[in-house]
C-alpha cells in the first residue's frame, strides 16, 4: 500500500515537472556573465597607444600574456590608463633641446642661434601646463641680458627643481664654458662667469643639482665634459654657479670609459649619478659620486643579455632619480631596442634589464631618455624607426616599476603620417635638431614632458601625455589635455 502511495507521488511530481517546465521554457537564459577587461575604456585604445609588459609582450592579448608565462596583476598603482600621446611646437627651432620645468608652470627649452645677436635662446612655453585650449598657451625667448653671450656649439638650459634656478650653459669649445642664471623665470640674468679649466676642450655638457650640502646656496651643482681625457671631466660649484672648482676626473683615474656623458642627475640624499660605457667598455655603468663630485664609484648595469649598441647610442646610458632617491638607467641594446633597469639601493644593486618597447616591431630605436616623479614612477623618451626610416618619437610610462610584472605604457607622439624624421638611420647618428641627445622632465602634477625636434618642420616640441596617470602622489588620471601635433607646427 504505502510502495503504491509512493509510486502515485513520484508520478504526480513528474507531471507536474513537465508542464512547469513547459510554462517556463519560453523564458530568456540569463546572460552569460563577461570577464573583466581593464582595457576596455569608454573611448577605445588609440592606434598610437600600446599596453605591454617587458619584452614586448602585448598586455592586451591573454594569449600572449599565457605564452609569456606573466602573472598579471593589474590592481594599485599597477592598473590600467586611458592614455594618448601628442606634442606642442615652441615656434622656433632647437638643437639638442635641453628642458627644464619650474614650480610656476613654465617650460623652457633651449633654442640654438634664436637669442639677441644670434645667441642661445631660452624659450619659455606659459600656459601649456594644464591648459584646456591650445589657444592658452604661447612660447616666446625670454633671454635677453643687456651684453648676451654669444652662441655656443653646444646649448643647454636646466632648471634646478628645488630652487627654480634656470641655468644657461654656453660651450665656446677651445675657450671654455660660460654659466649664466636667472631666479626670475628669465626677467634678468646673472653672469656669466667662466665655469672651466683652461687646460681641457670642452665639449657635450651635462649638469645637475642636488641636495648635496653646499656653502652659499640651496644646492650644489656639478657638470661634466667630454674633455682632454679617456673619461668625463667634472666641475662643482657650492654657490650656485658663482664659483666653480678645478675639473676632476669622472670616473675612477685608471677607466677608458670615454669622454662622452649622459645627463647628470642629482637625488635629494645628495648624490649625483651619470651614464657611460663601463671601464671594460663590454657594456654600460652608472657612475656615483657621493661628495660632490669629487670622485666617481663605477656601478654596472645589467647588460649581459643586452648588450650595448653599436652606433651613437652606444656612447651613454642615461640615468633618473625619483622622490625617494631611487635609480632608473636606461640604455640601447646590440639590438638597438631600449632597455631598462632600477636600483633602490644608490646604484649599488640591479633589477634585472628590461627590454621596453611596444609589441608595433620597431625596427631600431635611438636617443634615449629617462626621469621619474614619485616612488616607483617613471618616463622613458626615445625615437624609433616604424618601418621604411619613419622616424617618430615615443614615450613609456610605468606607475608601479617595483611590481613583479610592471604594466608599460607607451604612446606615439606624433599621429600617422606626420614623421618626425624619414633620414635613414637618424636614430642611430647625429640627426638634425635632435643633436646629440634628447631631454625629459616631470612637472609637479606628474605628468612627463619630453623635448625633441620635429626635424621636418624644423620646430623644437614638447612632447607629453594629453591623457594619462599622474606620476606623482597618488596615481590617478591626469586632466586632459587638448591634442596638438601639427596645429601647432
Amino acid at each position: 500500500m504505502v510502495k503504491n502511495q509512493s509510486a502515485s507521488v513520484l508520478m504526480l511530481m513528474l507531471m507536474l515537472s513537465a508542464m512547469l517546465s513547459g510554462c517556463f521554457g519560453n523564458e530568456e537564459e540569463a546572460p552569460m556573465e563577461v570577464p573583466f577587461n581593464p582595457f576596455t575604456f569608454e573611448q577605445g585604445i588609440p592606434e598610437t597607444t600600446w599596453y605591454h609588459y617587458a619584452g614586448a609582450v602585448d598586455a592586451t592579448d591573454p594569449v600572449a600574456v599565457k605564452a609569456a608565462n606573466i602573472s598579471a596583476n593589474l590592481s594599485g598603482r599597477n592598473i590600467p590608463f586611458y592614455a594618448e600621446g601628442s606634442y606642442y611646437s615652441i615656434g622656433m627651432s632647437t638643437f639638442e633641446p635641453t628642458i627644464g620645468v619650474t614650480s610656476t608652470d613654465n617650460l623652457y627649452m633651449a633654442s640654438y642661434g634664436n637669442g639677441p645677436a644670434g645667441s642661445t635662446a631660452v624659450v619659455q612655453c606659459t600656459g601649456l601646463i594644464e591648459m584646456s585650449e591650445l589657444s592658452e598657451y604661447s612660447c616666446i625667448n625670454t633671454y635677453d641680458p643687456l651684453v648676451p653671450v654669444a652662441n655656443s656649439n653646444d646649448p643647454y638650459v636646466y632648471v634646478d627643481r628645488w630652487t627654480d634656478r634656470i641655468m644657461k650653459f654656453d660651450m665656446h669649445a677651445l675657450l671654455g664654458m660660460t654659466v649664466e642664471w636667472s631666479d626670475n623665470e628669465g626677467e634678468s640674468w646673472v653672469g656669466p662667469t667662466v665655469a672651466t679649466s683652461a687646460y681641457s676642450v670642452q665639449d657635450h655638457q651635462t649638469i645637475g643639482s642636488s641636495k648635496y650640502p653646499a656653502l652659499a646656496h640651496e644646492t650644489t651643482y656639478v657638470f661634466c665634459i667630454n674633455g682632454n681625457a679617456p673619461h668625463p671631466l667634472c666641475s662643482t660649484s657650492f654657490d650656485g654657479g658663482v664659483t666653480w672648482t678645478p675639473e676632476v676626473s669622472g670616473a675612477p683615474i685608471d677607466c677608458q670609459s670615454g669622454g662622452l656623458s649622459a645627463h647628470i642627475e642629482g637625488s635629494p640624499d645628495g648624490n649625483f649619478y651619470r651614464g657611460n660605457p663601463s671601464c671594460d667598455s663590454n657594456g654600460y655603468s652608472i657612475f656615483r659620486s657621493n661628495n660632490g663630485g669629487f670622485t666617481w664609484t663605477e656601478h654596472v648595469l645589467p647588460t649581459e643579455d643586452s648588450g650595448k649598441a653599436d652606433t651613437w647610442n652606444g656612447e651613454e646610458a642615461q640615468v633618473g632619480v625619483d622622490e625617494e632617491g631611487n635609480v632608473y638607467a636606461m640604455w640601447m641594446g646590440l639590438d638597438n631596442m631600449p632597455y631598462f633597469a632600477y636600483s633602490r639601493d644608490q646604484a649599488d644593486t640591479w633589477s634585472d634589464a628590461m627590454m621596453i618597447a611596444p609589441p608595433i616591431g620597431l625596427n631600431g630605436t635611438g636617443f634615449p631618455v629617462v626621469t621619474s616623479g614619485g616612488n616607483g614612477t617613471v618616463a622613458f623618451g626615445y625615437v624609433g624607426d616604424s618601418g621604411g626610416d619613419i622616424w617618430n618619437g615615443y614615450l613609456t610610462i610605468a606607475t608601479d616599476v617595483f611590481n613583479e610584472n610592471p604594466l608599460f605604457t607607451t604612446v606615439q607622439i606624433n599621429l600617422p603620417g606626420d614623421p618626425l624624421d624619414t633620414e635613414a638611420a637618424c636614430g642611430y647618428n647625429r640627426c638634425g635638431g635632435l643633436g646629440d641627445f634628447l631631454d625629459m622632465s616631470v612637472d609637479q602634477y606628474g605628468r612627463p614632458w619630453f623635448g625633441l625636434s620635429h626635424n621636418i618642420a624644423d620646430k623644437g616640441i614638447f612632447a607629453t601625455i594629453a591623457t594619462g596617470p599622474s606620476l606623482r602622489g597618488e596615481i590617478g588620471p591626469l586632466s586632459p589635455m587638448p591634442l596638438g601635433g601639427q596645429l601647432t607646427l
